[in-house]
């Protein structure tokens, strides 16, 4: 697979065509239009290295999301940022280059914490490796963990390190009846204690709060929030993590606003659902009015992503500040002098 990617890649090059890096496609409706000749890497699969003693995992970019997680989890660990699929498809090369984390990312850490190194292909078809299978590997600047969220545009994620973490024992899911304002506060205030909190979500007036850890911690954080025990907790979370819930469904755009987590009640057209103890918020508004989300967003130091639906002409994501476009430009023309890899898929 890699020669007929590298001539591929190299063609493309040489004839100044676009080319689409694709995995399952699960995640096609993220980010800018497709565009270009399809790369598909599913044929690029399989597990090169993992040892559970060391708490790493080495895979191919077209190895089946859900083939990972397995093999983790028959050693009783996990992808600790919990990546989304968003279908049966997924791939571990598409989980990284889209950076999307689950309900876990605010108390373990996003994808980018965890990418260890990478096997990447250029715009020239020439194979790079950045970073190792280790913490500290890295002197200079750490590309590996810069892929992660880049949406292909850098290049041909061939193989890829992750860290991974030890399952949790034990595992309950709270649920609290309180008002948008008053559920920040609250996960604010716990946010600086020491519970086992792994999760949290509020939507319509109901909070619910997920401890993971040790039996013992979990059972006594219990003891200490109160709350009611929500019954198989499990299928809640997994539903939140691949936007199954039926706060999700319909056709009306869905925008995602990071901000600070101690930031109030954000006033906007349209009705939100709080994660990430209130770093994260999910925007279903009726009008797509990128301007005023996006000036709502920014006012409390965040930014807004038009994440699924609604009219992308205004772009997808926030637009950069002049200086960090400069970047983004300088380490695109870098990897893909000649700008085939996924053109306008990010910026």
């Amino acid at each position: 697979m890699i020669e007929q990617f590298k001539e591929q890649i190299r063609a493309a090059a040489a004839r100044q065509t676009p080319l689409r890096i694709r995995g399952g496609g699960t995640k096609d409706w993220y980010g800018g239009a497709l565009q270009g000749e399809l790369l598909d890497t599913r044929g690029h699969a399989g597990i090169v290295d993992y040892e559970p003693t060391e708490l790493v995992i080495t895979a191919r970019c077209g190895t089946p999301l859900a083939e990972i997680e397995a093999v983790l989890a028959a050693q009783n660990q996990m992808l600790a940022f919990e990546p989304p699929h968003f279908g049966d498809g997924a791939t571990f090369g598409g989980a990284i280059a889209a950076g999307l984390s689950g309900p876990r990312r605010a108390n373990s850490g996003a994808v980018r914490d965890f990418v260890l190194g990478a096997k990447l292909m250029d715009g020239k078809g020439e194979v790079l490796n950045f970073g190792g299978q280790v913490m500290k590997n890295v002197a200079g600047y750490d590309v590996s963990r810069l892929l992660a969220g880049s949406l292909g545009t850098l290049g041909l994620m061939l193989e890829l390190s992750v860290k991974v973490l030890p399952r949790t024992v034990a595992e309950t899911t709270l649920v609290f009846e309180t008002g948008e304002i008053a559920a920040i506060r609250m996960l604010n205030t716990w946010g600086g204690q020491p519970l086992p909190i792994s999760a949290s979500c509020w939507h319509r007036g109901v909070l619910a709060l997920r401890l993971s850890g040790a039996r013992a911690a979990v059972d006594a954080a219990v003891r200490s929030l109160g709350g009611q025990v929500m019954p198989d907790c499990s299928q809640f979370w997994a539903g939140l993590r691949e936007q199954r819930h039926a706060w999700f469904e319909g056709d009306m755009p869905l925008w995602r606003l990071s901000v600070p987590s101690t930031t109030g009640a954000i006033v906007l057209d349209g009705e939100q659902l709080v994660e990430w103890g209130g770093a994260q918020r999910w925007l279903r508004a009726p009008s797509s009015d990128a301007a005023v989300i996006r000036r709502s967003a920014g006012a409390v130091g965040g930014h807004a992503t038009l994440f699924r639906g609604g009219d992308k002409s205004a772009g997808v994501f926030q637009p950069l500040a002049p200086a960090v476009a400069r970047i983004h430009e300088r380490l695109k023309t870098a990897f893909d002098p000649a700008h085939i890899f996924n053109p306008g898929r990010l910026f």
